[in-house]
């Protein structure tokens, strides 16, 4: 079986795909951030800083990683989010602008105009739409969603717009729908996760929880959270 957890920025989606694969021992996708991304494409920009071509850009180079990974791991695997937040960063950036921070103030956070570029900008977003969803349709077995419950975790690199994460939210569940792809919304703390994903799914655990959560803490602490800037030297 093929599932993506997903979710909204500091759902917790990263944390939870490591530890239930390592409490089932379903392998999951490895495909690249946008934040490594970034430094290779744009060297010295910050997500904040990209043009909406530039942005389009990184949409596809992402959605191409995580096409790669899916494949080479065939028909069983846990994917941490999917293509169709690609779609959405981008559909959310034509509403509420294409630095959220800057709007985070207006009403509904929303972008206060629409420019000539940002029109034509909402119409490839629309198109790229189309196609990844296609994709996920084709790909996907099955959703879990979480829920957004953690504040926004203020790194530098994630936009501090409550209402852009509340927008692709209501999109994410919006466009399951449409697709007619099972989902599971839920909640809890991150052993409540690894439980109730499992017995939804009757994968069989491998491992006990806490060494489950462990396994995942480690992994998650060997990241790189360095902000794209100061990728730049290694990158090039």
């Amino acid at each position: 079986m093929k599932i993506a957890i997903s979710g909204t920025y500091s759902a917790g989606k990263t944390s939870t795909v490591m530890a239930l694969s390592h409490y089932t021992g379903v392998p999951r996708t490895l495909a690249r951030t946008i934040r490594e991304i970034l430094p290779e494409t744009f060297p010295g920009k910050k997500l904040t800083e990209v043009t909406p071509a530039e942005f389009l850009q990184l949409m596809l180079r992402r959605h191409t990683g995580r096409a790669v990974q899916e494949a080479l791991l065939g028909d069983h695997f846990i994917s941490d989010g999917s293509s169709l937040q690609e779609w959405l960063y981008g559909a959310g950036r034509v509403i509420h602008g294409m630095n959220p921070n800057t709007t985070a103030d207006n009403e509904g956070g929303r972008a206060a105009d629409v420019t000539e570029e940002m029109s034509f900008f909402a119409q490839v977003v629309d198109q790229y739409g189309q196609a990844l969803k296609k994709h996920v349709k084709d790909t996907y077995d099955a959703y879990v969603h979480l829920r957004h419950e953690l504040p926004i975790t203020a790194d530098g690199h994630r936009p501090m717009n409550e209402k852009f994460r509340a927008t692709i939210d209501a999109m994410l569940l919006e466009t399951l729908d449409e697709l007619e792809i099972p989902y599971h919304v839920i909640s809890g703390t991150m052993p409540e996760r690894l439980e109730t994903i499992s017995g939804i799914f009757g994968l069989t655990p491998v491992m006990s929880v806490e060494e489950a959560i462990e396994l995942a803490r480690q992994d998650y602490g060997h990241q790189d959270f360095r902000m794209e800037t100061e990728r730049v030297p290694a990158a090039a």
